[in-house]
């Protein structure tokens, strides 16, 4: 007998597992003249027993359909994990004397967080062992990490049940007693000069938006703390930081398109923020402080400027941003002066500003490159005094790492590609030169010679072209017969980043390729790459992918039969989307916490992140936005046809795309697919948006996924 709500596809079959049906209850909704049925809006009710049952039936079905392939997981997951330094230590970075590290144990799920004093011979000291605070929990996620100036307190967030709601606590790092208070769903915090003085903001207990900013000082009730400011616009979010001169605090508010900065001297801490520039619709702007006046026969500045200057990154010059300086006396716009010209075809992604250099961050032709900008040198003409760390590799991710201090003469640096592990560089600013301080280990004999690097373009059919990173075995013939995971994601204006990953040689070394398409709606190509993939130039997105995968067939790396695709969150809406206009295209879908109930979650202004989302989706109260929306959102348009094999996976505390959305995909799927192909829906009843929190449990649910990719394209050792 089912459970209530709940029936069986065919519970006559006894020799093989069957999928749950979800009962259908509609609800008809009409907007804009135009009437929708959603028969399974009731599994949005979290609290209702029912619900869960259908998410465990869900379960357990997954779980008898893979539990041939169970011996194959654990294989998997050996051998992932023979491949990793259990035990290990990161980097350590400077600050204000300390060395601070993260260490893991073998056979423990999380890292401890240690520092020791900047000397030969120091000690370690534990600052969070993160195995204890987990203790008792399914789930821990460390947010917000700061240590005071005087290195005596630790401001630390934890979140423990994946909702991505963190708890803020205080620890005097002298005695080890953490303070008696804490504060609920804070997302970012500041520690004033006074060293006892603690800004953090919080976000609304309905939305998550983060939304007001708090004084505390350290030791006193929470409920004395001060609201200092609240964004009543539901478009924007705050966050709290400080300058790396340590000068100054930032208090940024921000929407998908705009942004504005207030600033308050570290020492005042009980002074008023000022604003720097107000904001103006489409103008983001990002601000850092120099105590010194740079490129002062550029400004006609005056030298003797107590505050110094801020530096700050805006693309009020163009979309792909400048840079310019301002006084801190007179911060305004009238006083902006221009050190680094906007480039229409490289995007100033990040400046980092150093007591003797910049670091720019630069993005050209999809790739990523690290700018140094010497400031002892006249900065009138800063690009004809700068130069460019150098990388060789067709395909690569670059990034500024950990660094913290202001006065250093090094800058720290990461790179890695599909082949290369992750490597940490320290750069001399001096002598110009790089040096290894640590590249990933990779044990059981990795051979990085036996695996190839490519860079390709697809054209679209309005002539874009769009990379695509590939990698693959040397010893892979390209005639269409080799098996080929394709990943996109392409919105937020993020940059899929051409990362190692020492889990994927299982899938290499069985003979797959892997690739990613770094389609429109991403930043690869800075904010103009973004712009032409979304609002209502979204389907770019899903036609650019497709174009991705005919190119890669078309070239022989692969062929529809072989064909996996993949994508977690917005790149879920992708896989829903691109599955729907061309199911034929596609072997098998991998989605993680699918964003695929476009419309009804946009109609929903009580969720997390609905209202500032609107200028990345448009809003469905808008009619022109509605119907563009309805030509693309993948639970509208399932209907009655084919659809390749599918692997769902959500979890029940996500607080960005909710559990509901791929349960309510996967229940209306299962009464429209006219395929024998198999249809999974797998939740984590204890985790949110990124899974499983361990590194052990997090590699079970790797070696799931690599089980059912590798199960469909008939590969079982």
């Amino acid at each position: 007998m089912a459970p209530p709500g709940i029936s069986y596809a065919n519970e006559a079959a006894e020799n093989r597992p069957q999928p749950p049906l979800a009962r259908r209850e509609p609800v008809e909704t009409i907007l804009h003249g135009d009437r929708r049925l959603d028969h399974y809006a009731w599994l949005k009710q979290k609290e209702n027993a029912e619900v869960t049952t259908y998410l465990e039936a869900e379960n357990a079905y997954a779980e008898a359909v893979m539990a041939p392939t169970q011996a194959f997981q654990d294989e998997l997951y050996v051998e992932m994990l023979a491949r990793i330094q259990q035990t290990d230590m990161s980097v350590p970075y400077r600050l204000r004397g300390y060395l601070y590290f993260t260490a893991t144990e073998q056979g423990k799920q999380y890292p401890v967080r240690c520092r020791k004093l900047d000397h030969l011979g120091a000690l370690d000291e534990v600052l969070l062992d993160l195995n204890k605070l987990a203790e008792g929990h399914s789930f821990l996620g460390l947010g917000a990490f700061e240590v005071s100036r005087d290195n005596q307190l630790l401001a630390y967030a934890l979140d423990t049940t994946g909702f991505r709601q963190y708890r803020l606590h205080i620890k005097n790092l002298l005695s080890g007693a953490t303070f008696p208070e804490s504060m609920e769903r804070v997302t970012s915090v500041a520690w004033a000069a006074d060293n006892r003085t603690l800004f953090y903001t919080v976000e609304d207990p309905t939305t998550k938006r983060s939304y007001r900013l708090y004084r505390h000082i350290a030791g006193s009730s929470p409920l004395a703390d001060v609201l200092i400011y609240e964004e009543p616009d539901e478009r924007f979010r705050l966050s709290i930081d400080s300058s790396r001169s340590g000068a100054f605090l930032f208090l940024v508010s921000e929407s998908h398109t705009t942004s504005e900065t207030r600033f308050l001297p570290a020492r005042e801490s009980f002074g008023e923020f000022q604003l720097i520039a107000p904001r103006e619709v489409d103008h983001e702007y990002f601000v850092d402080h120099h105590p010194n006046p740079l490129a002062r026969e550029n400004r006609g500045a005056n030298p003797d400027d107590v505050g110094g200057f801020f530096v700050i990154r805006t693309n009020s010059g163009g979309r792909t941003y400048r840079l310019v300086t301002a006084p801190v006396s007179k911060p305004g716009r009238e006083n902006w002066r221009e050190i680094v010209p906007n480039r229409p075809d490289v995007m100033l992604a990040g400046a980092d500003v150093l007591r003797s250099h910049i670091v720019l961050t630069e993005r050209e032709g999809g790739l990523p490159y690290l700018r140094v900008i010497d400031l002892s040198l006249s900065v009138a003409d800063a690009l004809a005094g700068s130069r460019r760390i150098a990388f060789s590799e067709p395909a690569y991710n670059a990034s500024l790492g950990e660094n913290p201090e202001f006065d250093t003469g090094t800058v720290r640096y990461n790179y890695e590609s599909l082949v290369t592990p992750r490597s940490v560089f320290d750069y001399d600013l001096q002598t110009q030169t790089s040096t290894v301080r640590k590249q990933q280990a990779v044990l059981g004999g990795y051979d990085s010679a036996k695996y190839i690097c490519e860079r390709l373009h697809a054209q679209a059919s309005d002539g874009t072209r769009i990379p695509i990173s590939l990698v693959r075995r040397r010893d892979v013939l390209l005639d269409g017969s080799a098996p080929l995971l394709l990943y996109g994601y392409g919105s937020y204006g993020y940059s899929m980043a051409v990362s190692f990953s020492s889990n994927r040689v299982s899938l290499l070394d069985r003979g797959l390729i892997y690739a990613i398409a770094h389609i429109r709606g991403g930043g690869e190509l800075g904010k103009p790459w973004h712009d032409a993939g979304r609002m209502r130039q979204k389907r770019n997105t899903f036609t650019d992918f497709i174009d991705a995968a005919e190119h890669l067939i078309a070239e022989g790396y692969t062929a529809p039969e072989r064909l996996i695709i993949e994508g977690g969150s917005a790149g879920g809406l992708l896989m829903g989307a691109v599955t729907n206009m061309r199911p034929e295209l596609f072997h098998a879908v991998v989605s993680h916490v699918p964003f695929v109930d476009v419309i009804n979650t946009m109609l929903d202004t009580s969720l997390p992140l609905t209202v500032g989302e609107f200028e990345e989706w448009g809003n469905p109260r808008v009619a022109e936005d509605y119907f563009y929306m309805k030509t693309y959102c993948p639970y509208t348009n399932l209907e009655a046809k084919s659809y390749p094999a599918m692997l769902v996976k959500t979890g029940l505390n996500d607080s960005q795309v909710m559990y509901w959305e791929p349960a309510k995909y996967v229940a209306k799927l299962r009464t429209l697919k006219t395929d024998g192909s198999v249809l999974l829906l797998k939740t984590n009843m204890g985790a949110g948006h990124g899974g499983a929190s361990g590194r052990y449990d997090y590699l079970r649910e790797i070696a799931l996924d690599y089980a059912f990719i590798l199960n469909q394209l008939g590969i079982d050792k």
